[in-house]
C-alpha cells in the first residue's frame, strides 16, 4: 500500500489520534529545545550581547529576536529546557493552531516587557519569558474555553508550573521578571486571540437529553388530553335523563333484571 498516495475526491483525510498529537508537540518542543542547546554552546565563540534586550536602548530592539534564544549559564538553560518542553507538549498537543499562532507574540512579548520595564544598563536574555507565555496561554484558555480537555490542560499546567504567577513580580536579583511579566500578559493576550482557533471536542451526549429532543419534536396536541367527546363512554345514561342508577344488588337475590 501506497502510505502517499493521494486521498479520492470526496474523502476527507481521517484526524489524527490524541496519541499523534502528543508526540508530534513533543518532537516540535525538543526541536526547540535541541535549538537553544546548540545556541549556547557557540556564546562563547561569537559576541552575544548586540542579541540581548538591552532596556530603552534602540540598539537593544534587536534583543527582541536573538534573547530568547541566549543563556546565562547551565542551570538557566536546563530549567528553561524543562520548562519548555512539558509546556510546549501540553500546548501544542491541545491547541496546536493557537499556539503555533501565539509563539510569535510570546516571543516578541517577553522581550518588549524588558525593553519597557528593564533596568538601563542591564541586559536581558533567556526563554523564560517564552515558557511563561505558554503557562498563562494554557490558565487562559483554561478559563475561556471550559471545556474538559481545556480545564484539565490548565490544571496540569499550573501543577508544574503554577510559581510562574509569583515570578512576575521582582523576587530574585538577577531574574528577569520584565521578561516573565512581558510573556505573561501576551499570553493572555493570545488566548483572548486565539481561543477558537481550534476545535473543541465534542461533548458527550446522555440517553436523557435523546428524551427531552423527542418529548420536545412532538407536537402541542400531542400533549395535551383529548376532549371530553373522544373518551370512550362505557354507558348511556337512560332516555330523558342526564344520570344513571346504578342497581346494587343485595346477597342472596336472584340476578334476575327487575
Amino acid at each position: 500500500m501506497n502510505a502517499n498516495a493521494p486521498v479520492p475526491a470526496g474523502d476527507n483525510p481521517a484526524p489524527p489520534t490524541d496519541r499523534l498529537r502528543i508526540l508530534r508537540a513533543f518532537n516540535l518542543s525538543l526541536g526547540a529545545v535541541v535549538l537553544l542547546v546548540a545556541v549556547f554552546a557557540l556564546q562563547d565563540y561569537v559576541d552575544w550581547r548586540p542579541w540581548a534586550v538591552a532596556p530603552l536602548e534602540m540598539a537593544g530592539l534587536l534583543g527582541l529576536l536573538g534573547a530568547p534564544l541566549l543563556h546565562g549559564s547551565v542551570e538557566h538553560i536546563a530549567a528553561n529546557s524543562v520548562a519548555l518542553l512539558i509546556l510546549g507538549t501540553l500546548a501544542g498537543s491541545v491547541y496546536p493552531k493557537a499556539t503555533l499562532r501565539a509563539l510569535p507574540l510570546l516571543w516578541i512579548g517577553s522581550g518588549i516587557g524588558a525593553w519597557l520595564l528593564g533596568d538601563p544598563g542591564s541586559r536581558h536574555l533567556g526563554a523564560s519569558g517564552v515558557t511563561h507565555g505558554l503557562m498563562f496561554l494554557l490558565a487562559s484558555l483554561g478559563l475561556l474555553r471550559r471545556d474538559r480537555a481545556a480545564i484539565a490542560t490548565g490544571l496540569i499546567g499550573m501543577l508544574f508550573y503554577g510559581g510562574m504567577l509569583m515570578t512576575v513580580l521582582p523576587h530574585t536579583p538577577g531574574v528577569s521578571w520584565q521578561s516573565h511579566m512581558g510573556g505573561a500578559f501576551a499570553g493572555i493576550i493570545a488566548a483572548l486571540l486565539f481561543r477558537n482557533s481550534d476545535p473543541m471536542a465534542a461533548r458527550p451526549r446522555y440517553s436523557w437529553e435523546d428524551e427531552e429532543d423527542s418529548i420536545e419534536a412532538l407536537p402541542d396536541d400531542e400533549l395535551e388530553p383529548p376532549s371530553p367527546r373522544q373518551v370512550p363512554v362505557l354507558w348511556q345514561p337512560r332516555e330523558g335523563q342526564d344520570y344513571v342508577v346504578l342497581p346494587f344488588r343485595r346477597p342472596g337475590q336472584d340476578d334476575a333484571p327487575r
